[in-house]
């Protein structure tokens, strides 16, 4: 799931992670989003002259997923995947909204991921994944400009 969100945000990432799976994906898991997050926001630096908002919608097969992007700099996650499997491959679906509110959060972004349709899990996750990678890109490019997007002339990111 991480290789689709940087494969279609054109993000190079290479993430090496040592955890606890012998007790389970929890800290694992989480610890890798924490740390996508912080590297997010360190690669973006001050959000001058971006967009700051992104959205996108992404298919895979027979499921939708929308998600939309606020480059704040206020750290908010509504994550909405609808998942009923106990895991994929090896990690828990429970462990998938945790992903995306953990990226979030560190970050320092507001960040909606809804699964709109679709009845295979592997799917539902992937395209939210897609979606969100879509609309970081979006929110990040450039304008040309080099105001800070908001009407308080700061974001807190």
């Amino acid at each position: 799931m991480l290789h689709a969100l940087a494969k279609h945000a054109r993000w190079d990432l290479s993430l090496h992670c040592t955890g606890d799976l012998h007790i389970d994906d929890h800290h694992t898991a989480e610890d890798c989003s924490i740390a996508l997050g912080q590297a997010f926001k360190a690669a973006l630096g001050e959000p001058r002259g971006i967009v700051r908002f992104g959205h996108a919608y992404a298919p895979l097969d027979e499921a939708l997923s929308r998600a939309v992007v606020d480059i704040s700099g206020r750290p908010f996650a509504d994550i909405n995947l609808g998942l009923k499997r106990e895991k994929i491959g090896d990690l828990s679906c429970e462990m998938i909204p945790h992903v995306f509110e953990s990226f979030a959060t560190s970050a320092g972004i507001t960040l909606h991921v809804d699964v709109l349709k679709g009845f295979n899990d592997h799917h539902r996750s992937e395209s939210a994944f897609k979606a969100l990678a879509v609309a970081l890109r979006q929110a990040i490019t450039r304008t040309g400009s080099s105001d800070v997007p908001s009407t308080k002339g700061t974001l807190n990111v």
